[in-house]
């Protein structure tokens, strides 16, 4: 159902406002470049800055930009499951093609609250739900086991890993089966990933460089492997880098190194990246070719 390069998008932020604009341009050049699907409001896109109305503004404005070109996957994750029932039927609303649903962050449910969040969204909206589990942010976990149960709910398609968990991809195609979707939520591992069977990436490094990403996910898919691990070793500086400081600080700095008419605003309390950062960032885009 999803596949590729799939940026998790940025959200351009002027005088603290969403600058609309912006993000329509940034909409079309990730297109035009290649990406395969776009994820507004996830992580990268500040969406735990943003108001409700805010959060349904951008997915919507992001449904309308693409125009059905690629799938749309909306960021709709809460750790109040009502709230994340709400973006997903709003996002539905707005034309998005999927949710996606990050585990229940803070509260720290056990597996059971997890199948039991999942069991209500998908009862009560039919939109496909892509869960994302990251570990690292949300302190919850979903074990091979779990996602087994919830996979079998029938709008449950696929699942975001960053676990950085390899060994996940063999385990959840065993439990599930082939055919459901699995996404890399990590770029410097995705090579690995796809080689155990993925179908693609829900990228920040497809921020900066949305057509070498594309050309990777195109190469894993059709078995180039030499030409994957290629682009590969000319993007891995940048996808380290891209974390060298509190994220999204360094994606946007990037940015606006390649496209000085970005806007630089964000939202506390994420800040600029530091020195070190930046000078991280700017080898990494010269590695790759990007400056």
């Amino acid at each position: 159902m999803f596949f590729g390069s799939i940026p998790a998008l940025v959200t351009p932020i002027r005088d603290d406002k969403v600058d609309e604009e912006a993000f329509r341009r940034f909409v079309d050049w990730q297109i035009d470049s290649g990406s395969a699907g776009l994820v507004p409001c996830g992580t990268t896109g500040e969406a735990a800055t943003m108001s409700i109305e805010e959060h349904d503004r951008v997915v919507a404005l992001c449904v309308e930009q693409s125009a059905g070109r690629v799938p749309v996957i909306a960021g709709c994750g809460s750790n109040h499951t009502t709230v994340a029932l709400g973006h997903m039927q709003r996002a539905k609303a707005a034309g998005a093609d999927a949710a996606l649903v990050v585990l229940p962050y803070y509260n720290r449910p056990n597996q059971q609250g997890i199948i039991a969040h999942f069991t209500y969204l998908a009862e009560h909206c039919d939109l496909p739900i892509v869960v994302y589990n990251v570990p690292g942010r949300t302190v919850t976990d979903i074990s091979v086991e779990t996602l087994a149960e919830v996979a079998k709910l029938p709008t449950v398609v696929g699942i975001k890993d960053a676990s950085g968990k390899l060994e996940r991809v063999t385990g959840h195609r065993l439990a599930i089966g082939p055919d459901f979707c699995q996404l890399s939520g990590n770029d410097e591992t995705s090579l690995a990933h796809m080689a155990m069977g993925g179908a693609g990436c829900i990228s920040v490094t497809a921020n900066i460089a949305p057509r070498l990403c594309a050309d990777f996910q195109a190469a894993c898919r059709e078995g180039r492997w030499q030409d994957a691990l290629a682009l590969q070793d000319r993007l891995f500086p940048l996808h380290t880098a891209l974390f060298s400081d509190a994220s999204p600080g360094p994606v946007k700095y990037a940015l606006c190194k390649l496209h000085p008419e970005f806007p630089q605003d964000i939202r506390l309390p994420m800040t600029w990246p530091s020195d070190a950062s930046r000078k991280a960032v700017d080898a990494a885009l010269a590695h790759a070719g990007l400056v």
